[in-house]
């Protein structure tokens, strides 16, 4: 015989199903972080991958769409023009299915601290300018740079803090980031366990701390795409909703 407790660990275990991860992906959200221009970094290689992924991208509900290729020092040497050069080839032969800007992701090396100091940066949006740190070690110099890159009229938005393993085992750490006046963004793989458990465990922890400003898809390839379709780790949505919502300040 069904007991009255029964029915209600029935009831509450259906709300308490894990979410697919495109199911949160509001209609018009905008992606801020994804490297779909063709043959110019990690990313898409050829047009016709750059194509299937942005329209792969609007299936998720994305409607305006900011590439971030790499500038890396010796590994990813692009540069505006080269940058805008890849983008046409994909915006100018054809109408895409969705509103595309560009700016960059850039490395936190010795090749950046030249170029915020002699150049314009590609942005996200106004003064904001996505970075990122070596997986390795952080730059002895980090917080010096981030308080240059301030003076010098910028907002650093980190990407992907979750995945900066040797930050894992001294948490205090992203606050200290935080406080140093740097945003934060958070791919929304890392909730799916895409980058294994210890980022998803990162990924958590920094959700419920309210160190994440932002979020991005990171594209790459067909198999990112793929991973939208499994199930969030995430318990407590509040915050990534949140973070997910933020990202309505980049629309162009």
């Amino acid at each position: 015989m069904c007991t009255f407790a029964h029915k209600l660990n029935e009831m509450f275990g259906i709300f308490s199903k894990k979410t697919f991860l495109r199911d949160l992906i509001p209609d018009g959200h905008v992606d801020i972080h994804c490297h779909v221009l063709p043959g110019i970094d990690d990313g898409a290689a050829t047009v016709e991958d750059s194509l299937l992924l942005i329209e792969s991208l609007k299936k998720l509900g994305i409607t305006h769409c900011i590439a971030t290729p790499h500038i890396m020092g010796s590994t990813w040497e692009n540069t505006p023009e080269r940058i805008s050069s890849a983008y046409q080839k994909i915006t100018e032969p054809t109408k895409l299915p969705l509103s595309l800007g560009y700016a960059a992701e850039y490395m936190i090396d010795p090749n950046f601290t030249k170029l915020y100091q002699t150049e314009p940066l590609l942005t996200l949006k106004d003064n904001y300018v996505l970075v990122e740190i070596s997986y390795l070690n952080p730059p002895v110099q980090l917080f010096d740079i981030l308080f240059e890159l301030q003076v010098a009229g910028y907002q650093p938005v980190l990407a992907h803090p979750e995945r900066y393993i040797y930050y894992h085992k001294k948490f205090d750490q992203y606050q200290r980031i935080k406080n140093a006046g740097c945003m934060m963004q958070l791919n929304l793989l890392s909730t799916v366990g895409y980058y294994g458990p210890v980022v998803a465990e990162a990924s958590l922890k920094l959700l419920k701390a309210g160190l994440i400003d932002f979020v991005g898809s990171d594209v790459h390839h067909d198999k990112h795409i793929l991973a939208f379709d499994q199930k969030t780790l995430v318990k407590d949505l509040k915050p990534l909703h949140e973070a997910i919502a933020n990202n309505q300040f980049f629309k162009r």
